[in-house]
């Protein structure tokens, strides 16, 4: 956990709404590391838990309330029946995850407005980050996941997703041995072959192959290079005439200052050598 980062999201806050759709292990952990920074913090900030009813059936109302009244912190329960229109809307078979998740953002976003919150916390982690880029990648043709950091489209409010340097490995475990009162969505986790959880699979494969790949894959968000994409609005293509030395990649393999590996020492007719320095 990059405990300056988190300061970072957190500094000249005024009222901070932790806002969730049922409580997950994910938003469990973040709601404990935020009251623990609430706590130590050499800053100072006001955290109102929230926890979005979506009317499904059989969901239990009373564990939320009774667990943040255990905690004695403060709470909004929100009630609103999303769950009968995405039922109404998505026909049978098909993935919810779309229509549900902008209702989710739009209550949320209303109710942090309501709450006159200035930042919204989400609980999504290092692997939702790199799942969601494989999925934009594979469905949507962009190369897009989620910023830790990132303001609103009415620029009322700035989304923070404090865990984004967490491996959901490390979070499960911190969440088995806190035994969080996890409430599971009917939605979401009644449906099969959704295409995150096959990202999911492909991601877990490749990890298992290669242990650290998946954070290889979320340092390469943080080191991005648009000289060597293909963006035309991120690096100006049209009028390169010239590479900048921060633009070139190193001639013949010259990796850590040590020269380059071959010296050209022929150029005549129609044959051009290069030998193999020593």
């Amino acid at each position: 956990m990059n405990i300056s980062f988190l300061y970072d999201f957190i500094v000249f806050f005024s009222r901070l709404a932790y806002g969730v759709m049922l409580i997950s292990k994910d938003s469990h952990a973040m709601l404990m590391i935020l009251l623990a920074l609430q706590e130590r913090a050499p800053i100072n900030f006001k955290l109102i838990a929230m926890n979005l009813d979506q009317k499904q059936p059989g969901f239990p109302a009373d564990i939320l309330p009774a667990y943040f009244e255990k905690l004695g912190i403060d709470y909004r329960i929100v009630e609103a029946d999303t769950y009968s229109i995405v039922k109404e809307k998505i026909p049978e078979g098909k993935t919810t995850c779309s229509l549900c998740s902008r209702l989710r953002r739009g209550v949320i976003y209303t109710t942090a407005k309501e709450l006159g919150a200035n930042k919204i916390a989400l609980g999504h982690h290092r692997d939702d980050i790199v799942e969601t880029l494989f999925l934009n990648l594979f469905f949507g043709a962009k190369l897009k996941a989620m910023p830790p950091k990132l303001a609103t489209n009415d620029k009322q409010n700035i989304v923070i997703r404090p865990l984004a340097y967490c491996s959901e490995k490390d979070i499960a475990s911190y969440a088995r041995q806190m035994e969080f009162p996890i409430i599971p969505c009917d939605l979401c986790g009644s449906q099969e072959n959704l295409q995150r959880q096959k990202v999911k699979e492909m991601l877990q494969g490749w990890e298992r192959e290669q242990p650290g790949r998946i954070n290889n894959i979320f340092r390469a968000i943080t080191n991005v290079e648009p000289s060597h994409l293909a963006d035309t609005n991120l690096y100006d293509f049209k009028n390169l005439s010239q590479a900048k030395a921060e633009d070139e990649d190193p001639l013949f393999g010259d990796i850590a200052n040590e020269g380059a590996a071959l010296s050209l020492i022929s150029a005549e007719g129609s044959k051009i050598e290069f030998v193999r320095n020593k």
